[in-house]
């Protein structure tokens, strides 16, 4: 019962910071996520309505699906063919990252070694979700953008495996090497052989169930969004990388969505339209759970001697992030000054992060470690994301921005409308029908009052259903209106190239109501 009204808190919550994220456009929904969190952490009635934080529960539930989701934005081939760098950024930065910022963070937070390299550990995890949220509205320099999304797709094996040697050498007080690379190759080399396994495996099930009688919609998509937790847990239970399995699985599926578009069509954009609910739910869900620890582990402590640690802790090993990155990307990687200061502060931490350090327990590393660790990273995730939403507005060019594109697409809808409504008019239709017909068009540029809205929905309850001759007139209208919409949108889109993502989403609005139009009805005859 606990874990069910934590839960819907947190839906509740989350769902929250992105209606009012909609009014802010210019704030990253990130922010007002966190700010929430902490104002929910503040309220003690609120507080006790989420229960303390599983780790294991959060990696497979929350960061799995997301990493699964985001490697199906990437093209197996681009992987492939980019291996070479990839494991450049992912296994040689990182363990760069990990020396620069330990020993920074052992020297200004005069702590021990093995604590320091757990923080530095943590630290080198990225997140794609954080960093699209940044550089929303700006123009990201094509190759770093692709070395990010690679990156901060398999970097956190690594993050993983070293955290792992950090805490055997807190344990046992020294570093066994061999021990250390054995595991990474067994964990990362395993997982992604597993995830390639386990993602044919369901993906050759799944194509069956297609071109089968067998087939259903609503079990096949139920069965999608369970393939990331299904290999998640099949991978660590054989201590594999549950997070490189699930990033491989996903690299899969984005090459099964590709040749499946045609084969069902349904199936694929109700999947599409699944990623996209869970991934902004659970990306908001995040940053919520992080404001809420900030105040539940800084509350009383905040006034003492202990901040000034985790704050100067959590910068060092910001700036040894950034640093690191800029000297190897300029001279690794080839890039020039501003793609390596792009690349540099692009590294921007957020769900991996804090669900690595909420893995520690606090009875092992003792109390004061525990929330040195957590409030320092903390840090790191907010000054990763402030830092460059600051810098990139400078020196990154812009693109339109939704609030001024959105202008010119209302002018656009609402002529649109207008030739379609113009189009019914020279239609012989019952009036009744034609009357109908205009009122939903009008609906598509939100013409109708909210009044008169309510008071159709009301007549709407007792209005005598259309014969089986008025609703084939009534499709046949509604079949032109949407010829007639379509034709002009395609006319824009050839004159207004920058307006075109915006179009085609408006275009896409057309079809998905024409399919319900052509859907029938069970009483249709």
């Amino acid at each position: 019962m606990e874990l069910m009204v934590s839960t819907f808190t947190l839906a509740i919550t989350s769902a929250l910071s992105i209606i009012i994220a909609q009014a802010f456009n210019r704030v990253s929904v990130n922010y007002i996520s966190m700010i929430i969190g902490i104002i929910i952490a503040l309220i003690p009635f609120l507080n006790r309505q989420v229960a303390a934080f599983d780790s294991e529960i959060f990696m497979e539930l929350i960061v799995a699906p997301l990493l699964f989701f985001e490697g199906q934005k990437t093209r197996f081939h681009n992987v492939r063919s980019n291996l070479k760098k990839i494991i450049s950024i992912t296994v040689v930065m990182i363990v760069l990252i990990l020396i620069a910022a330990g020993f920074g963070a052992s020297w200004v937070g005069n702590v021990s070694l093995p604590v320091a390299f757990i923080i530095a550990s943590i630290s080198t995890s990225t997140d794609a979700t954080a960093t699209s949220a940044v550089t929303d509205g700006l123009k990201m320099p094509r190759r770093v953008n692709a070395s990010l999304q690679a990156e901060s797709l398999f970097n956190d094996a690594s993050g993983i495996i070293l955290l792992n040697m950090a805490i055997l050498w807190f344990t046992n007080g020294y570093i066994n090497y061999g021990q250390t690379i054995g595991d990474f190759i067994y964990s990362s080399v395993g997982g992604a052989i597993l995830g390639l396994i386990l993602g044919w495996a369901i993906i050759i099930f799944r194509q069956l169930l297609m071109r089968s009688t067998l087939n259903s919609l609503n079990a096949q998509n139920l069965l999608y969004v369970l393939t990331p937790l299904i290999i998640y847990a099949l991978a660590e239970e054989f201590n594999l990388s549950g997070i490189i399995a699930v990033v491989v699985a996903g690299l899969l599926h984005n090459a099964e969505t590709q040749q499946s578009i045609l084969l069902n069509s349904r199936q694929i954009h109700m999947g599409r339209d699944l990623q996209s609910l869970i991934s902004e739910i659970f990306n908001s869900m995040v940053f919520v759970i992080l404001g809420i620890l900030m105040v539940r582990i800084s509350r009383n402590r905040l006034g003492n001697h202990f901040a000034w640690q985790w704050i100067l802790v959590g910068i060092t090993i910001y700036l040894a992030n950034v640093i690191v990155r800029y000297l190897y990307s300029l001279l690794a990687l080839k890039y020039d000054h501003h793609e390596a200061t792009v690349f540099a502060l692009g590294g921007i931490h957020g769900a991996v992060t804090l669900s690595l350090a909420l893995t520690l327990s606090g009875t092992f590393l003792g109390r004061d470690n525990y929330n040195l660790i957590i409030m320092s990273e903390a840090t790191l995730i907010l000054l990763s994301m402030m830092v460059p939403t600051i810098v990139f507005q400078f020196i990154l060019p812009h693109q339109i921005t939704d609030q001024v594109a959105l202008q010119t697409i209302e002018r656009v809808r609402q002529e649109m409308v207008k030739r379609a409504i113009k189009e019914i008019h020279y239609m012989y239709l019952p009036q009744r029908v034609k009357k109908y017909v205009i009122y939903m068009l009008l609906t598509q540029k939100k013409a109708i009052p909210f009044k008169e809205s309510i008071k159709t929905l009301l007549k709407t309850i007792n209005y005598p259903e259309f014969t089986p001759q008025e609703q084939y007139l009534q499709r046949m209208a509604f079949y032109r209106a949407f010829e007639v919409e379509r034709e002009y949108l395609e006319m824009i889109g050839q004159k207004e190239i920058r307006y075109r993502k915006y179009i085609l989403s408006l275009y896409n609005d057309v079809l998905l109501a024409e399919s319900l139009i052509i859907e029938p009805e069970e009483s249709d005859d």
